[in-house]
């Protein structure tokens, strides 16, 4: 979990010992910090941080351009998506560009006057944050930055007529000079934003040896109105699927990738849920999914069952919430306890519980783990951290809950009654 954000005074603190400080004019002076983080028009000639790298000394120049293009301050032949690729392909290429970008944004979105402009840097950050998360040193900055912008609008729109209202520079003055509300508020940024970051810094962003991809930029920028189904509440999931699926009781994404593990011959698989699908594979079917796509080439049984275990994994809160937490790892031994638990969950986090379960005891057949060698212990084992979150940051609590919560897992697959769920979706 990320820390309480750093206040102004801590900040602009980090600011003083991590910038690059650029100078100016013949006497080479040196910028002051507010003008080094305010939104600027021309070119910069040394990165934004301190950095003995040489490669990323030149990329960062080069970069910033890119920054400026997306952000409609720079004339390019690129259209918009492919200046998105190229940015975001490079810092998830090369680890030390990465807070590089996230300062020169957070540069680019202060004190701009122009509200397109303004609106597609918060955009270019959101979709950045899909892909790669700042490094720790900097995560709290950035956090700290974002927060500010959470309730913003009215500030934002005062300081730009402030900003009009002084004598600007001859390169704001060449500027299409545009005020107007044009696309989202940018707390709607900042909001979608602080919640990426805090998950992008457990999961870690894109996984894989595939590059980023046109399509995976086209959907990190629709998921800022429209939430993904990974990572989000389930009320969020059922309210999404209202309109396409408005009588099923269940999300559409859990149904679709059981049947899928089962159609490929999955519980006949040895190994599944143990041994990770292609990870490229993966991020490929997530995208499909997150479109109400299930494609028809898929053979591989690992594949749909890594990113259902990742689904699982990402809900926002888990399927058994945190306040049932304890009354779980306090009866992992006692079934009938066990089961009493369940009964108490809000309806839709029971019907998603007992589907899982009954899902796994398919699995847990003596006739399928003679093939599997997955039995009820083991499907326990990798099924449990996907349904349980301890909150302890003490490693002795994590490793005696461990046990605990795949015990209490256990409980269930032997002893829960599922049969009502058949048929359900």
């Amino acid at each position: 979990t990320l820390r309480k954000p750093i206040s102004q005074s801590s900040m602009a603190d980090w600011a003083s010992k991590n910038l690059n400080m650029h100078t100016q004019g013949i006497f080479r002076r040196r910028i002051s910090i507010s003008n080094m983080l305010s939104w600027n028009g021309g070119s910069i000639k040394k990165p934004m941080l301190i950095t003995s790298n040489r490669t990323i000394k030149k990329e960062a120049c080069e970069m910033f351009k890119l920054v400026q293009s997306y952000m409609g301050d720079r004339q390019t032949r690129m259209d918009r998506n492919h200046v998105a690729l190229v940015t975001v392909t490079k810092c998830w290429s090369m680890q030390g560009l990465r807070d590089e970008l996230y300062i020169q944004l957070i540069r680019q979105t202060t004190d701009n006057t122009c509200y397109q402009s303004l609106a597609w840097g918060w955009e270019l950050m959101a979709i950045s944050l899909a892909f790669f998360s700042p490094s720790p040193k900097f995560q709290s900055y950035l956090e700290g930055y974002i927060y500010r912008h959470l309730n913003s609008d009215e500030k934002i729109a005062q300081h730009m007529k402030d900003l009009k209202n002084k004598k600007i520079t001859k390169s704001r003055k060449k500027r299409k000079q545009n005020t107007e509300d044009e696309g989202l508020p940018i707390s709607t940024y900042a909001k979608y934003c602080y919640r990426k970051l805090q998950k992008v810094a457990i999961t870690g962003g894109k996984k894989g040896l595939r590059k980023p991809t046109v399509e995976e930029i086209t959907h990190a920028r629709n998921a800022i109105l429209t939430p993904s189904l990974f990572g989000s509440s389930l009320e969020e999931i059922m309210l999404r699927q209202q309109d396409m699926y408005p009588g099923n009781k269940l999300p559409w994404v859990q149904t679709q990738l059981s049947q899928q593990i089962l159609a490929l011959g999955g519980e006949q698989t040895e190994g599944i849920f143990r041994i990770p699908g292609d990870i490229d594979e993966v991020n490929a079917l997530k995208l499909q999914v997150d479109q109400w796509k299930i494609p028809n080439s898929l053979s591989d049984p690992n594949i749909p069952a890594s990113l259902l275990k990742l689904w699982y994994r990402e809900l926002e809160e888990p399927v058994i919430p945190q306040q049932f937490y304890e009354e779980c790892i306090s009866n992992y031994e006692n079934p009938d306890a066990a089961v009493a638990v369940v009964q108490l969950l809000p309806e839709l986090n029971r019907l998603v519980l007992c589907y899982l379960i009954h899902f796994l005891q398919i699995f847990a057949q003596p006739s399928n783990v003679g093939r599997t060698k997955m039995d009820v212990n083991n499907l326990a084992m990798v099924m449990a951290p996907n349904c349980l979150r301890c909150q302890s940051d003490d490693p002795r609590i994590i490793f005696e809950n461990t046990r605990k919560e795949m015990s209490f897992l256990r409980m269930l697959i032997v002893h829960l009654d599922t049969s009502f769920i058949k048929g359900l979706v």
